[in-house]
């Protein structure tokens, strides 16, 4: 018998990030440190009384401190080329010197480049690139919860005697790992979609296809996973041999309450954190 829904809303977690998550130091300064010789010379421009003539003297004798341009004004594009609106677009080529040093000159003085350098507001460019790579580095935590949420369930799975479980995996690896066509037992059903699951648990007479996600915030796409849940749930009900369980968290939760709850009613198999600490997996999978 399934607990009361208003248990599941009271015991969503506000965070599920562990220290870690704020910041990937490593990451941050391995990607300084792909730019220390470029940037180095580049330091020599802070406090520049001549900064147009210093520049373009830097790019003459070293062409490759092109490369740390775009990370100054935390831009990274694809083989550093970088569109800008003028009379016309005009793409910057920063992997090779393609245009003129006066149009490099202007690019670095239309961006403010050249005014934070010469007037010191930035002291130590080195320093400085280390702080904006930590700013881009905050735009990875999104995934980062999306990675702590399967690596606190797979916490959990390992647990769990006598299974066998894999990790993202669609349904041609299932059908070449475990010999199930997922297609054949929904009957004539095709699960149209190759969708990759979190994690495929076998055991014994069972197939489990688990998804996992965490919402520490309200948002659209909360209503759309709940949906699509609800709809793969439904989709994969009348499966013999295979069952789906969704395991979520998160307060995001609170703000769209009324699609959760219908979609808990709807699938058999729903749970959070706290399920998870309850020993569930143990209970189902064994």
């Amino acid at each position: 018998m399934k607990r009361d829904f208003s248990e599941v809303i009271k015991n969503l977690k506000s965070t599920i990030s562990s220290y870690d998550w704020y910041c990937d130091f490593k990451k941050v300064l391995n990607n300084v440190e792909k730019y220390k010789f470029e940037l180095n010379i580049i330091n020599t421009l802070v406090g520049s009384s001549n900064i147009e003539k210093d520049f373009s003297n830097m790019i003459f004798r070293y062409p490759e401190t092109l490369n740390a341009i775009p990370i100054l004004l935390a831009v990274r594009h694809n083989k550093n080329l970088v569109p800008v609106l003028d009379e016309n677009v005009k793409i910057f080529d920063f992997e090779k010197q393609v245009q003129s040093l006066e149009e490099y000159c202007r690019f670095m003085r239309e961006t403010g480049l050249f005014y934070v350098l010469e007037n010191k507001k930035i002291k130590n460019v080195m320093d400085y690139v280390t702080g904006i790579e930590v700013g881009m580095d905050s735009n990875a935590r999104k995934n980062r919860t999306g990675t702590a949420m399967e690596n606190k369930v797979e916490s959990y799975l390992i647990r769990v005697p006598n299974i066998i479980f894999h990790k993202e995996m669609n349904k041609d690896g299932i059908k070449k790992e475990f010999n199930i066509d997922i297609d054949e037992l929904l009957e004539g059903n095709s699960f149209k979609a190759n969708k990759r699951f979190d994690f495929v648990v076998k055991t014994e007479n069972t197939l489990y296809l688990i998804e996992t996600n965490f919402y520490s915030s309200s948002g659209s796409k909360l209503n759309e996973t709940a949906r699509s849940f609800k709809m793969l749930g439904q989709e994969l009900k009348f499966a013999q041999g295979i069952k789906f369980i969704w395991i979520t968290d998160g307060v995001g939760w609170l703000t769209a309450k009324s699609i959760l709850h219908e979609t808990y009613e709807a699938l058999e198999h729903l749970y959070t954190i706290h399920d998870l600490d309850s020993n569930i997996l143990n209970k189902i999978l064994i």
